[in-house]
């Protein structure tokens, strides 16, 4: 059965809906395909207006700024922390938006829809480090 992400047919009080139109081709959703820790793997689709998407399936790879000294650099993914869209996706390495990946820099937050613009960038979370006594 075809995702359809068109008007329901209930009402939010659950009274019944009356179409005034059939489904129509733009209203017709995807299947999710996760964005796994592995050999980089790209998939690209066409969306409206004949434009093209890149959907991440594998990464090992993520462009990672610093904050402190504002570079950006390209290292090796180690392995999914945390992910709060859904916690079995850590025993998975399924990476979205909002995860916590461990790099070779450190831990890292991913700021980028991998699904959606085909790159994994994230953000280095500072160190834990109690901050220096003051004199």
């Amino acid at each position: 059965m075809a995702i359809w992400q068109g008007r329901p047919k209930r009402k939010p009080s659950g009274g019944r809906l009356r179409l005034a139109r059939k489904k129509r081709r733009f209203e017709v959703g995807r299947e999710k395909q996760f964005t796994r820790l592995g050999p980089q793997k790209v998939k690209l689709y066409r969306v409206k207006g004949k434009a093209q998407k890149a959907r991440l399936l594998m990464a090992n790879t993520a462009n990672v700024v610093d904050p402190k000294t504002r570079k950006i650099k390209k290292v090796k993914i180690l392995t999914v922390k945390t992910n709060p869209s859904n916690p079995n996706y850590v025993q998975r390495n399924i990476m979205t938006k909002g995860a916590t990946i461990m790099t070779e820099l450190g831990e890292a937050v991913i700021t980028s829809r991998t699904g959606q613009d085909g790159v994994v960038n994230a953000t280095l979370i500072p160190s834990a480090a109690p901050p220096a006594p003051a004199t």
